[in-house]
């Protein structure tokens, strides 16, 4: 079973759906039934044309539910619509889809959590953590957005911040977790950037080719992750960095400085390091000052405390660590390493223990118990 495929053909035949009169939720419901049947059924019968395949069974399976649901007998009249055997036609519709999804009876949280889940594919559980809240309060926000906009005609789009959100949390749960999506987000932002003037798309799609710039090197031969620090920089995309930065400074010569814009700055002083030892600490602090600035988000400051801990010494940034709540997805891994570089190998080894075990994915799980069995090691016994 193709999964990438599937999750490719989503946001198609969801908008195929939606516009042939399916409400959003109805027409989601729909497609992940049709999702569900194509696992079933693909492994032994896989179809000559798989999008095709899925707009009639998502179609068939809407109607089922319209007419099962009395409320919504009206929609009867559409069966002579449904769309006749052979090649679905091959248009992106993915984009547009995004902004759709951005309704403006939706609060922009709401829209971002809907958008993950119906379009860019991932689980609830994945979307909860991107938002550092509980699986279980994300399921409830992504079942009253459902409820919202059950009904409702999808010809007022939404704003461009809320699609930019939302296609950032997808790049960064596809360059970092289980679903690979950081290609197609890429590709969106691309699409977006053309399609609209506005310096925080270039900022974020700046950001995107800096950090994809590092992928080759992220991971070793055996799949365990590699520090930024121990990356063999040979291996970083120079022309990613190098398209990045350019459409990086054009944003930044606009003078409308955003939030993508210097997560973007962060990454590029990071990508134009020699080396490790070679990058600008102090100026990457005075970037996360500035990103502090405009969006007081505590995982910015947790992010901060590294780069003081680099700028000014592990001393300092445990001191800029301990005004954080404790609770923070891998506040227990930074402090870790803070206390390492500050020579308290006991310490930091049962924080990389405990860091570890509260992981959000394998990868990062077996590197911080490679981290704290290393430091274990070197103990006298």
């Amino acid at each position: 079973m193709n999964e990438a495929l599937l999750r490719s053909l989503t946001p198609s035949v969801l908008a195929v759906l939606v516009r042939r009169g399916a409400d959003f939720a109805a027409a989601e419901d729909a497609v992940q039934d049709a999702l569900v049947e194509a696992v079933r059924v693909w492994p032994a019968d896989p179809p000559r044309d798989a999008k095709g395949w899925l707009v009639t069974v998502a179609w068939r399976k809407f109607l089922d539910r319209a007419r099962a649901d009395t409320a919504r007998r009206r929609r009867e009249g559409l069966v002579d619509e449904e769309p006749a055997p052979g090649p679905a036609p091959a248009v992106d519709d993915t984009l547009q889809l995004y902004f759709l999804c951005a309704h403006p009876s939706l609060t922009p949280s709401s829209a971002v959590a809907l958008t993950l889940r119906a379009v860019g594919g991932l689980t609830t559980r994945q979307i909860a953590q991107a938002y550092l809240v509980p699986e279980t309060t994300m399921a409830q926000r992504i079942s009253r957005a459902k409820r919202t906009v059950s009904g409702v005609r999808f010809d007022r789009p939404g704003d461009v911040a809320t699609v930019l959100r939302v296609l950032y949390l997808v790049f960064n749960e596809g360059y970092s977790g289980d679903v690979d999506l950081a290609a197609e987000a890429i590709r969106l932002t691309r699409q977006l950037a053309t399609a609209i003037d506005h310096p925080e798309v270039s900022g974020l799609l700046a950001l995107m080719l800096l950090h994809h710039a590092r992928r080759a090197a992220r991971t070793a031969p055996d799949g365990s992750l590699v520090p930024l620090a121990e990356q063999d920089r040979g291996r970083w995309d120079t022309d990613a960095i190098a398209g990045g930065v350019a459409i990086l400074q054009t944003a930044l010569a606009r003078d409308r400085l955003g939030e993508f814009q210097v997560q973007a700055a962060i990454a590029a002083l990071h990508a134009d390091a020699p080396t490790a030892e070679e990058t600008d600490w102090v100026q990457i602090v005075e970037w996360y000052d500035e990103l502090t600035r405009l969006t007081d988000n505590p995982v910015v400051r947790l992010n901060r405390a590294v780069a003081v801990g680099e700028a000014d010494g592990p001393r300092a940034g445990l001191a800029a660590l301990a005004a954080l709540d404790a609770a923070l997805p891998r506040h227990d891994a930074v402090a870790a390493y803070l206390h390492e570089r500050d020579g308290d190998p006991v310490t930091a080894a049962r924080l990389y223990a405990e860091a570890a075990r509260k992981a959000p994915n394998l990868a990062e799980r077996d590197h911080l118990t490679r981290q704290a069995a290393r430091l274990n090691a070197r103990r006298p016994h």
